[in-house]
């Protein structure tokens, strides 16, 4: 590669690695040989893998979250925004949540930022409920609902068929609206 490489270069590529081929590839060799550079690139920018694994984890919330919530927040359409956040998460392979919650399950550090992000997207479920009228307790209980549902297709081996997908969606509006 003739231009210098950013860290989010190396970010953008550890993200597609990891979801691809697990949370052990996630290493400063393979990585720059992928990139076509030297290793001195990669160190250019992390002070050492652990670090560049905690960027890693700091990236994928930025992706997986708050640039979903941000798109949903940021639109002023006439459609509902549970609507379009169901049927985005719900079409999108999941492949990086995946790989993202597996590494959690033998790392502290992964672990914490799942916990993490699926804190703030529970909060953000409920919150995004309760402005639509549903009272707290019950928008709650609903959000973490819809939750373990995007958790359960994420682990799933095969992906819902397109009409039945949507039969799930309109089911699950339907009873997160209540």
């Amino acid at each position: 590669m003739s231009e210098q490489l950013s860290a989010r270069d190396w970010l953008d590529l550890g993200l597609k690695v990891l979801a691809r081929h697990g949370f052990a590839a996630l290493k400063a060799d393979r990585l720059a040989k992928m990139m076509g550079v030297s290793r001195g690139s990669f160190y250019w920018h992390f002070a050492d893998i652990a670090a560049f694994h905690a960027a890693i984890l700091k990236h994928w919330r930025e992706v997986a979250a708050e640039q979903v919530i941000a798109d949903l927040e940021g639109r002023e359409t006439a459609e509902d925004p549970l609507a379009r956040l169901l049927s985005r998460v719900f079409s999108e392979r999941l492949t990086l949540e995946k790989a993202v919650r597996s590494w959690s399950s033998f790392d502290a550090a992964a672990r914490a930022a799942v916990q993490a992000i699926d804190r703030r997207r529970l909060d953000y479920l409920e919150a995004m409920l309760q402005r639509t009228g549903v009272r707290p307790q019950a928008a709650q209980v609903r959000a973490q609902i819809l939750y373990w549902t995007f958790l359960g297709v994420t682990f799933s081996d095969k992906p819902p068929p397109d009409d039945i997908r949507q039969a799930l969606l309109d089911e699950l509006l339907r009873l997160a609206r209540g």
